[in-house]
């Protein structure tokens, strides 16, 4: 699309300037808080002699724009101005203390490209909120010496009987040389975990994570750029941290749904480690104990190097039997563990009972306005997961019986199951609002959600997985890559002893891929099926969501521009497919070689609406899920 031919502001114009200009570099290129979708390009302002010793490269500083104060970060310091005229002044330094570099401020401009957004949008990301007492205690010299690593990009298989953070642990030792490491997990969680590890090595990690208080976090961010061979571990906003004399930046559990940002524009951890690390010349290690899709498609490539544990794993598997939780071939196998030590099972559902069915004639038990019924606890009445409405002596509506079937056991359900299966164990919940980090290592039953099962000394005596197809059964396109890896996951905390014990068939092509700890004839076959039909990641996505009203009028937009042959012509629109009330999503399949065609048509289209004055959609460019 041509840009629009409409008044666009390259710099702020004043009549007259207030104070004598500084003598040297009188000007800065500032990345300016316009507040403004479309005003998103760099502002020329004049620098006053009396704060010309303060203004450098990634400092903030107030000014004025569009008839208000606001914020901005200046990015350059030039002789001349790219538009002539009497330029507006900065009105005053908002800290001395830079919080960006050259090459930090680059890479934000970017993601942004990368993404389609504003800048600044990403700004609020990447540089954590000003507190003025900290910056009392920092100096004007940022002391920022550029990274000087080599690129390379390699993805770890995570191995099974040592816990994942000690494994990390191990990494970072050996990667801290010659330089500082990042270490970008998944959550709060794995970060603790973490710097314990490191803490019990002798090695200290400075923690630099949305969650912390916001003194600490800016103090924090503040001491990454000064540190010497420092080692930072945060969560994903710390990817864009301008660490002092980077040489490694290591993504751990890269294919979890929390290395995606949730508010716009909606990045992601692994893809801002892969640019960054090749623009700024750094080591990339990702880890997980299965690779993401997208990476899969990298190792295909011969773009990343894939690193695999040699492992074998003792696994059984056992076919569900017809409405039992438990097949029973598996109970002497559970009590053999039992013996030795804890054994864990992993539930695919929290709470009670998620569906409920007639036990006659199994027809789905539902309430006048459409919802399903749950039954939430074992004393209580089903009720509607909709409007709420509580069925005291409920009937079935087809056959007029009373007797209930929950065909979707939650973990709370599975505890009562399996404790009368095995008593005199004691039993550890460990699911939705409490989760248990460690116990102790005794026998005992211990029950878990997906991402939630506790650590324990020396491993689990076994590991069962319930209902394991349920995992597989899911619509999402991320299913098979979820699955995979809480499989992997799950498997890896038995001891060198322990067994795996799955409930599902045989037959399935995950019993033999734990069982050799290689998950690459899965990847293989995904990949071949994505390409097949045509799915990310063989395939370059974006997908858009607005409201319902304007759904139409997009779609069409794009399909005549489509036609016009102003967007790649490799491009397949799909939509608009409503997803809530009132909203309506567009997906857009192209080449990967169209990649950038297509964002900067679907950024420009952005860019028109808030020219426009309309309502901005939400863009998301390669999506965790579709």
């Amino acid at each position: 699309m041509a840009a629009p031919k409409l008044f666009r502001l390259k710099a702020e114009v004043a009549p007259a300037s207030s104070g004598p200009r500084a003598s040297v570099l009188p000007y800065a290129r500032v990345r300016v808080d316009t507040g403004v979708f479309h005003l998103d390009q760099l502002y020329d302002y004049q620098i006053p002699e009396k704060l010309s010793e303060f203004i450098q490269v990634g400092v903030r500083v107030q000014l004025p724009f569009g008839g208000r104060e606001t914020e901005g970060i200046v990015v350059e310091r030039v002789g001349i101005p790219e538009r002539a005229g009497e330029l507006k002044n900065i009105t005053r330094v908002l800290s001395d203390v830079p919080v960006a570099t050259t090459q930090s401020l680059l890479l934000i401009d970017t993601i942004a490209a990368h993404f389609g957004a504003n800048p600044w949008d990403v700004i609020r990301s990447a540089i954590p909120a000003r507190v003025a007492s900290v910056d009392k205690n920092f100096s004007l010299n940022s002391l920022y010496s550029e990274n000087k690593g080599k690129f390379s990009v390699e993805f770890q298989t995570l191995a099974p009987y040592t816990e994942a953070h000690d494994q990390l642990v191990n990494l970072v030792l050996n990667n801290r040389g010659s330089g500082s490491v990042l270490v970008i997990a998944p959550d709060e969680r794995d970060v603790d975990r973490i710097i314990r590890a490191l803490d019990m090595n002798g090695v200290q990690g400075l923690k630099l994570t949305a969650a912390m208080p916001r003194a600490e976090r800016y103090r924090n961010y503040l001491l990454a750029m000064r540190g010497g061979h420092s080692l930072v571990v945060g969560t994903r906003s710390a990817i864009f941290a301008p660490v002092n004399n980077l040489n490694t930046i290591i993504v751990h559990k890269e294919s979890s749904l929390d290395h995606y940002e949730i508010r716009s524009p909606g990045w992601n951890s692994r893809s801002v480690a892969l640019i960054r690390s090749k623009s700024e010349s750094v080591k990339l290690i990702l880890t997980g104990f299965s690779p993401s899709i997208e990476v899969s498609q990298l190792i295909d490539e011969r773009e990343v190097k894939y690193v695999n544990s040699k492992e074998t794993v003792n696994i059984k598997a056992f076919t569900p039997s017809e409405g039992a939780l438990l097949p029973g071939r598996i109970f002497s196998e559970i009590k053999k563990a039992l013996s030795v030590g804890p054994v864990l099972f992993i539930a695919p559902r929290k709470g009670y009972g998620n569906a409920l069915l007639c036990a006659h004639c199994r027809n789905v038990a539902m309430c006048e306005c459409g919802g399903r019924l749950s039954v939430s606890a074992k004393t209580k009445a089903p009720s509607c997961v909709h409007c709420g409405k509580v069925f005291q002596g409920w009937k079935c509506s087809f056959c007029n019986r009373d007797k209930q079937y929950l065909a979707s056991r939650g973990i709370d359900r599975a505890a009562e199951e399996i404790s009368r299966a095995f008593p005199k164990f004691p039993v550890v919940i460990s699911a939705g609002d409490v989760i248990k980090d460690r116990i102790e290592h005794k026998p005992a039953l211990v029950l878990a959600t997906s991402g939630a099962a506790p650590q324990v000394e020396g491993g689990y005596a076994a590991v069962v997985i319930l209902d394991g197809m349920r995992f597989f059964s899911h619509t999402d396109l991320r299913t098979q890559e979820r699955a995979r890896e809480l499989f992997f996951e799950t498997s890896s905390l038995i001891s060198p002893s322990g067994t795996v014990l799955l409930v599902i068939d045989d037959t399935h092509p995950i019993v033999s891929a734990i069982a050799r700890w290689n998950v690459a004839p899965l990847l293989k076959r995904e990949l071949s099926e994505r390409a097949e039909l045509q799915l990310p990641p063989s395939v370059f996505s974006v997908v858009l969501v607005m409201d319902q009203a304007i759904g139409i009028q997009i779609v069409n937009g794009l399909k005549k521009a489509l036609a016009d042959g102003r967007i790649p012509q490799s491009s397949n629109i799909y939509g608009p497919t409503e997803i809530s009330k009132g909203q309506v999503k567009i997906v857009v399949h192209a080449d990967k070689s169209d990649a950038k065609a297509l964002t900067d048509v679907v950024h420009e289209l952005q860019r028109r609406r808030s020219i426009a004055k309309k309502e901005l959609f939400t863009l998301r460019v390669e999506p965790y899920s579709l």
